[in-house]
């Protein structure tokens, strides 16, 4: 079915790479403008991969204006929700209306918890939860007349606890407590709040080598190839892990009406690995 968010605008953050621009793409292919909003600059406590640049948002936005939809991007950083507000505001003004939220801007970093620092905790939990409920925070004005639909971005590690990383677990689980008070508290103005809980996505985050290495402990070259072997055995399909279009097209389905009575889900895009 085409044209299945015909004519709406949909405020993605996180959009210059990975997941992100695989969401602005794909629902610019079903008909919808896009307002695109990523830091586009280091975060300092996340040194396993390199930061999205300019360059990749500019990307997004050659392939988004390729389907011949209309985009707004801006740099800002969704811990400033001065800048997320302004950002948005002059999408909806240049674009004409809002109907679709994804909170897609996140950060990963793998940490044992003794070793964890003040500062990385902090950093984690002001992208990955306070960064969400910036987003949602400066779109639901602009949704509360006319209804929409926000989707948030957590990962399995919002339903399992995931050694290594209790700062992005606990950021990810909080995240769903934020998508379930929103459903409830905005339901009577037709707004419907959900979240995607991705496995392993086939992107930067975790196709690095100190991701490897925490899989491959003692191989002293690990490498993408022995990463896959032993991350396929995580999950009862039979894939290592999945591609960001995966996330795309079930984000799809929720922004959609064919979703129009689907609200307060946590939908687990996992090949299995919540059912183990």
């Amino acid at each position: 079915m085409a044209g299945r968010v015909e004519g709406k605008v949909a405020f993605i953050t996180g959009a210059a790479r990975s997941q992100g621009r695989s969401h602005a793409v794909r629902l610019a292919q079903e008909g919808a403008d896009v307002i695109a909003v990523d830091l586009c600059g280091p975060v300092e406590s996340i040194q396993m991969y390199p930061p999205a640049t300019a360059e990749d948002l500019a990307e997004t936005v050659r392939q988004v204006e390729e389907l011949d939809r209309r985009i707004v991007a801006t740099q800002a950083d969704v811990r400033d929700s001065a800048a997320l507000k302004t950002a948005v505001d002059e999408g909806v003004a240049q674009l004409g209306r809002l109907d679709i939220v994804l909170a897609n801007a996140g950060v990963f970093e793998i940490q044992p918890s003794l070793e964890l620092t003040d500062e990385a905790w902090r950093e984690m939990i002001d992208i990955n939860l306070t960064g969400v409920w910036n987003t949602c925070k400066v779109a639901l004005p602009h949704l509360v007349d006319n209804g929409g639909s926000i989707v948030i971005t957590s990962s399995t590690a919002g339903l399992k606890g995931t050694p290594n990383t209790i700062h992005y677990t606990a950021a990810k689980h909080g995240v769903i407590g934020v998508m379930r008070t929103l459903a409830n508290e905005f339901g009577k103005q037709s707004i419907r709040v959900n979240s995607v809980h991705p496995t392993g996505v086939d992107t930067v985050m975790i196709q690095n080598p100190k991701t490897w290495g925490l899989f491959t402990p003692d191989d002293p070259e690990p490498n993408r190839e022995k990463f896959a072997e032993l991350f396929e055995t995580l999950h009862p399909l039979p894939v290592p892990y999945v591609d960001p279009v995966d996330i795309s097209n079930a984000i799809l389905f929720l922004v959609s009406d064919e979703a129009r009575y689907i609200t307060g889900v946590t939908l687990p895009v996992d090949a299995g690995y919540t059912i183990r």
